[in-house]
C-alpha cells in the first residue's frame, strides 16, 4: 500500500458513509476485519468481521447531508496506515454544529481492503 491507494480508500470510505451503500461499505473491509470505534473508550465498541461492521455502521447512520469530512495519509509503512483528518457535523434544532479530529490506524490485505481499522477521535471544544 502507498498514500495514493490509501487516500483512495479514505476516499471510498467517506462516499461510503455518504451513500450509507451496503454494498460499499462492504467493499472496503475484508470478511474477518475488525473495526473499533473507541479502543480504549472502556465499552466494547467496535464489531468483528465485515457482516458486523456493515450492520452497525448502518444501525446508527448520519444523514448524508448533516456532516462533512476529510482525511489523509500521514504515514504508510507497508501494509500499515496513519490517517488524520476532520469530521465537522453542521448545527440543527437538536444541537450546535461539532468538530471532531481523526487519527485512523489501518491495516490493510493484498487486495486493498482494510482488515484492522481502530479510530481515535477528540472533540475540538470552543
Amino acid at each position: 500500500m502507498n498514500k495514493t491507494g490509501v487516500q483512495a480508500w479514505l476516499d471510498r470510505y467517506v462516499e461510503a458513509w455518504r451513500t450509507n451503500d451496503r454494498a460499499e461499505i462492504e467493499s472496503l473491509f475484508t470478511e474477518d476485519a475488525s473495526y473499533r470505534y473507541r479502543p480504549y473508550g472502556g465499552d466494547e465498541s467496535g464489531a468483528q468481521g465485515r457482516e458486523a461492521i456493515v450492520d452497525t455502521w448502518l444501525e446508527d447512520a448520519d444523514p448524508p447531508d448533516t456532516w462533512e469530512a476529510r482525511y489523509e495519509p500521514y504515514a504508510v509503512d507497508g501494509d500499515r496506515a496513519v490517517a488524520i483528518g476532520t469530521s465537522r457535523y453542521f448545527a440543527t434544532d437538536k444541537g450546535p454544529a461539532k468538530t471532531f479530529h481523526n487519527v485512523f490506524l489501518l491495516e490493510f490485505a493484498s487486495d486493498g481492503r482494510c482488515a484492522e481499522f481502530a479510530e481515535y477521535y477528540m472533540e475540538e471544544k470552543a
